[in-house]
């Protein structure tokens, strides 16, 4: 069983920057592709970011584009999230998740991914 474990949440101030890992254990996810959710209080989960296997497809959320930066070592098993430029608007708790096809990141199709991790919380103060 894969297990997907999220770190490096925290509070910075508007402005900064933080870097999110994401770290799967069980297995190597080859042609797996990985990504980001968010989700704020009271608010539906939203897609970030997501990374095809090989690294060269990447994709983002209108609202993180030229701010936000996807990554992955496939040696380490491991996806990144630099999230630079952070507004109070991107406060939320990010999720990484993992599946082989790539169509399910998109729409409602998410919540049908086959690996999620437990999240890691991010704050971001005006």
């Amino acid at each position: 069983q894969v297990q997907l474990v999220e770190s490096g949440g925290g509070l910075v101030q508007a402005g900064g920057s933080l870097r999110l890992s994401c770290a799967a254990s069980g297995r190597t996810l080859r042609n797996y592709c990985m990504g980001w959710f968010r989700q704020a209080p009271g608010e539906e989960r939203q897609f970030v970011a997501v990374i095809s296997w090989t690294g060269g497809r990447t994709d983002y959320a209108d609202s993180v584009k030229g701010r936000f930066t996807i990554s992955r070592d496939n040696a380490k098993n491991t996806a990144y999230l630099q999230m630079n430029s952070l507004k109070p608007e991107d406060t939320a708790v990010y999720y990484c998740a993992a599946d082989i096809q790539r169509s399910k990141f998109y729409g409602s199709s998410f919540y049908g991914l086959d690996y999620w991790g437990k999240g890691t919380p991010v704050t971001v103060s005006s």
